[in-house]
């Protein structure tokens, strides 16, 4: 039987287009926007080059691509396992096991290398940075809170994006504390969303998530939980790092379509789980960066 392919990937049997199905590169419009969000609250404070800008598209979009490739690296004997990812691109053979880690060590040295021509302090964390986001893959083996390592992971985007800029840390120190609180609940929260259909097979497969410790209803409040701090904390980011009324809007729209996602989970009822409903989260995240631009430019 042909095995489906996911929700949000690309058509087409080229190696590049099974590439970027390997990572599920539309999946990077859930945090390179704060990315882009870090450089324009930086831009308040300091000097915003092109090739600043270029150069942290880069060095995220390689990040990511390291840290998706080896997740799926590592988990390759789950998904086979699992009726749901078996359709993936080193189960089903698209991708061979050499292919998938050559791709892995491009995108690594393309992410250090970009970071090395930012500035020192970004060069210095680099190798930190990427250390976090491979362990990810990993976490599910040990503890249940890999919903907010992986909360954690993308929250380092806006922080990377504005230390390329400024090359220290915020001033006050709080600011980009708090966008790394909004980040990491918002990702934790939506992520806890799309564990749910794998309870089961966690559970069987001996994975450890809130889902699998808690079950579906107390995970569900949880994720409210989680998304209950993300949009003051995102405000709070915005007023300290001197964005305006355009941001805080944006904001207040971001928080709409979070209160509107709830509406659609109930526990018991996993219905308008799809894929439209993960898409919503990338708009999220582009909206909040396209008001963060009229805001700075109006």
């Amino acid at each position: 039987m042909t095995a489906q392919r996911e929700g949000q990937t690309l058509a087409g049997h080229s190696l590049f287009a099974r590439y970027l199905n390997f990572v599920k590169l539309p999946h990077t419009v859930f945090a390179l926007p704060f990315a882009l969000i870090g450089v324009l609250a930086a831009s308040i404070r300091a000097p915003v080059t092109a090739r600043m800008v270029v150069l942290v598209i880069i060095a995220f979009t390689a990040a990511r691509w390291v840290a998706m490739g080896f997740n799926r690296i590592a988990d390759r004997e789950y998904d086979a396992a699992n009726p749901r990812t078996r359709g993936r691109e080193l189960p089903r053979g698209a991708l061979t096991l050499r292919q998938a880690w050559i791709s892995v060590v491009v995108a690594a040295a393309l992410f250090l290398g970009s970071a090395a021509l930012l500035n020192p302090l970004c060069m210095t964390l680099a190798p930190l940075a990427l250390g976090w986001i491979l362990a990810y893959s990993l976490a599910k083996r040990f503890t249940w809170w890999t919903h907010l390592w992986l909360g954690m992971s993308l929250a380092i985007a806006p922080v990377g994006g504005y230390l390329a800029v400024t090359g220290s840390w915020s001033d006050p120190g709080w600011v980009l504390l708090a966008i790394t609180a909004g980040v990491a609940t918002w990702v934790a929260g939506f992520d806890i969303f799309y564990a749910l259909p794998d309870e089961e097979f966690d559970r069987k497969a001996g994975l450890k998530s809130l889902v699998v410790r808690f079950g579906e209803r107390r995970s569900i409040l949880f994720a409210k939980l989680l998304h209950g701090v993300t949009i003051p904390a995102v405000a709070l980011f915005g007023l300290g790092a001197g964005f305006g009324t355009w941001f805080l809007l944006g904001v207040a729209v971001a928080a709409v379509i979070l209160a509107y996602e709830h509406q659609l989970v109930k526990p018991g009822d996993l219905s308008r789980l799809n894929a439209a409903f993960f898409t919503m989260n990338g708009v999220i995240s582009v909206i909040l960066f396209l008001f963060a631009l009229v805001d700075r430019v109006a």
